[in-house]
């Protein structure tokens, strides 16, 4: 495979950083919009495909110094900070570029890049975004972006090769951030609440499928019911989708931020208590819906 970097590529491509299960995806559907791509990830090899199919491999996260606008996918709050300051994209970047953070970050993180950026000059949109791995793929994701309309302005082409539609939440990224963590607290009610559901009827002799089928054939059918439904009726946790260590972190993002505000979420204390209970059970490697692993231990049913 030829992985020598594209020369032909211009200076002020977007930069994309992070080729994780979401970022791979997300990169390759900027390139096949034919938009310019420079990704650098710690695992080089895991862009070898994208530079073969026109990406250009940065020498490393400074050499997105040229770059109008840097997309970062990264796993957490940690591996965001040492992008931008430990691997110092933010101190490259030039004034006037957009920096758009589409990780799943902390509220805490989201205020305090805010004044970091505007220091340099260098607008933020945060744009997280929902979807798993095969909307990423099929550039179905819903991105939600926060941060001002000119930065955004710029952003949408990349936004619409993408997903498949963007929420422009106001002008303080941090909106953006905290949206995502109620979306993503949502997701895991649900999961909680179908596999407590699943549990009691299951001992009372219904099988799963059953209860699933009536449910998203009925009053629950969208998707999110229809892909968890499944995942937790066939006991299907492997391979992760969105890992437990992943949904841990975002639970508690969530409770720091609900803390923050003085908002009790009580349903969010349980089921981040029932994420450390599924890291306990081995389900480390396994997609957040162990949840429903976890719920079934406790009923003693496996």
């Amino acid at each position: 495979m030829n992985t020598k970097p594209n020369e032909n590529v211009p200076s002020n491509a977007v930069g994309f950083i992070g080729l994780g299960n979401m970022g791979h995806a997300m990169a390759r559907n900027l390139l096949a919009a034919r938009l310019p791509v420079k990704i650098w990830n710690r695992t080089a090899a895991k862009g070898d495909d994208l530079v073969a199919t026109g990406a250009v491999r940065a020498s490393g996260i400074a050499d997105m110094a040229g770059c109008d606008i840097v997309i970062t996918m990264v796993s957490d709050d940690a591996a965001l900070c040492q992008t931008l300051f430990g691997g110092g994209l933010l101190d490259a970047m030039k004034p006037g570029a957009v920096h758009v953070s589409m990780s799943t970050i902390s509220v805490a993180l989201a205020e305090q890049l805010s004044k970091e950026h505007e220091r340099r000059g260098v607008a933020l949109v945060c744009a997280p975004v929902m979807g798993r791995p095969d909307a990423a793929v099929a550039a179905k994701l819903f991105i939600l972006a926060a941060g001002a309309d000119a930065a955004i302005d710029r952003c949408q082409p990349m936004f619409d090769a993408m997903g498949q539609r963007t929420f422009r939440l106001g002008v303080e990224p941090k909106s953006a951030v905290v949206v995502k963590l109620s979306v993503n607290f949502l997701i895991a009610a649900l999961i909680e609440s179908l596999s407590e559901a699943s549990v009691l009827v299951t001992k009372h002799g219904v099988s799963m499928h059953t209860l699933v089928d009536l449910l998203t054939s009925t009053l629950f059918s969208a998707p999110v019911y229809k892909t968890y439904g499944a995942i937790v009726a066939d006991q299907r946790y492997r391979p992760a989708g969105f890992p437990t260590p992943l949904g841990l972190k975002d639970m508690s993002l969530v409770l720091d931020a609900a803390r923050g505000a003085n908002a009790p979420m009580p349903l969010g204390s349980l089921i981040r208590d029932h994420l450390i209970a599924a890291m306990a059970l081995g389900y480390a490697d396994a997609d957040w819906s162990s949840l429903g692993a976890v719920v079934a231990h406790n009923a003693g049913i496996r």
